[in-house]
């Protein structure tokens, strides 16, 4: 055996009853929380042969809360095959989870925050982590949300179809000579492309002379889509008792499967399922697959229920833009308190993602992308503000990807809060976020990129 954490001996006193206990699964990793009145002392250790994660807690009752841990395991959870719990000696209770595979679990208390109280938190990630880059070569089961045909309002278009409005992506594959990409280009482009060429233009195949070129992209375009909240934080609660974190993931899903019809473009979910991610890790896992694109989903409360309107957010070195929008990066900033990060564990690579680089160029660019998704926004909804706000949302500190924060809308308005929970209403708002990041790579296509950034 091999000990993994040790506390002091208890403190003498009636045994502690464990108010909450959860169970997060998810392919990452799965989640464990005990929630109490007071810190709980503990220790833990791992046993390899068979795979068994021993928690013993100190000075805790044995009571029905702690036991139905048992019965919160599902069946198909990655990591736990089942849970046991038991009294060891006096004074202790033991839980056994016996494990799937082999992992390396984390286990650490959280100081009370937001709507929970003392926390005993049991992260059991696997031995060896997901690569994120797997989302590019095998399909991404995000649930039925996103298998199921999507239907559209007579006014929306079609998820695969481009928007009138719009000019047409040549979205052209890599790994296919430049030549043969040339003839298989569309043979009409809108007038309005051939006047004026994108502000960054991709690689010309060589041999073509710059009036037969046709704008567009040379390459497949990553958008990394990120539903904001999930598990142990659940982000806003409108008064109907709608959590924001399950319509964020709804409208993520809603995207995801539209992008993934493009020609060309392919969509990643920092999360796919409940579960809590820490800010960093979001903007690490854009930076891992060299995502072109992050829009983060939101669906945030105001203390006065008449706040109404979608808004759209870029990172600010400067300072916030308004009161509203300094208040809100602080609220969402806050995720990492209430879904609880283990601060013994030191990334230098997460630290330094989150530094304030120079980043001029990528908040320009995630302005320009942020006002081609608000003009959208505007079509099937009022706007909270006509413009984009900037702050200094730690989720958009990608210091090289164009990163946006989209409140879809305010959840703590009665009204509002039915809208989010209409399928319709989150077809629309996913459509209108698909016109707006069509619209910004029309006018701002990426360049070429090496290979292991392309598809597959």
């Amino acid at each position: 055996m091999l000990l993994a954490g040790l506390l002091a001996a208890p403190l003498a006193g009636a045994a502690e009853a464990i108010l909450a206990s959860r169970v997060w699964p998810a392919e990452e990793y799965t989640r464990v929380t005990f929630e109490t009145a007071k810190p709980i002392r503990h220790q833990f250790f791992f046993v390899p042969d068979p795979a068994r994660l021993v928690v013993d807690l100190e000075g805790v009752d044995l009571g029905d809360e702690l036991k139905s841990i048992v019965s919160k395991v599902r069946e198909d959870d990655p990591y736990i095959k089942q849970v046991r719990v038991a009294r060891n000696r006096p004074n202790v209770v033991r839980v056994v989870f016996d494990l799937k595979t082999a992992v390396k679990p984390q286990v650490f208390p959280l100081a009370p925050a937001g709507v929970y109280k003392h926390r005993l938190v049991l992260d059991i990630y696997p031995e060896k982590p997901r690569d994120p880059l797997l989302a590019l070569v095998k399909p991404d089961p995000i649930g039925e949300i996103a298998k199921a045909p999507v239907t559209e309002s007579p006014a929306a278009p079609e998820p695969s179809a481009p928007a009138p409005e719009l000019p047409v992506l040549v979205l052209r594959p890599p790994e296919k000579a430049a030549d043969k990409v040339a003839e298989k280009a569309p043979d009409k482009v809108p007038e309005k492309i051939a006047e004026k060429p994108p502000e960054r233009t991709a690689e010309r195949p060589a041999g073509k002379t710059a009036d037969k070129a046709k704008p567009g992209v040379t390459r497949m375009v990553t958008v990394v889509i990120d539903a904001g909240h999930g598990g142990e934080d659940p982000g806003a609660r409108g008064r109907g008792g709608t959590l924001e974190k399950n319509v964020t993931l709804a409208i993520a899903k809603r995207l995801k499967a539209r992008i993934d019809l493009e020609p060309g473009m392919r969509a990643i979910l920092t999360r796919d399922g409940d579960y809590f991610i820490p800010l960093a890790q979001r903007v690490t896992k854009a930076r891992r697959v060299q995502a072109d694109i992050f829009v983060s989903i939101h669906a945030d409360a105001f203390v006065q229920p008449h706040a109404r309107g979608s808004s759209v957010f870029a990172l600010s070195d400067r300072g916030a833009t308004s009161t509203a929008a300094r208040w809100l990066a602080k609220r969402e900033n806050e995720s990492d308190l209430i879904g609880g990060v283990n601060l013994d564990v030191k990334d230098p690579v997460l630290a330094r993602t989150l530094l304030d680089l120079s980043q001029t160029a990528t908040i320009n660019d995630s302005l320009k992308l942020g006002k081609a998704v608000l003009g959208h926004l505007g079509d099937i909804n009022t706007l909270h503000k006509q413009a984009v706000e900037q702050a200094g949302f730690a989720v958009l500190k990608a210091p090289d990807i164009p990163s946006i924060l989209v409140e879809t809308a305010f959840i703590s308005n009665p009204e509002e809060e039915r809208r989010l929970k209409d399928a319709s209403y989150q077809d629309k708002m996913a459509n209108a976020l698909l016109m707006g990041i069509r619209r910004y790579l029309a006018q701002n296509p990426p360049l070429a990129r090496t290979k292991i950034a392309q598809n597959p």
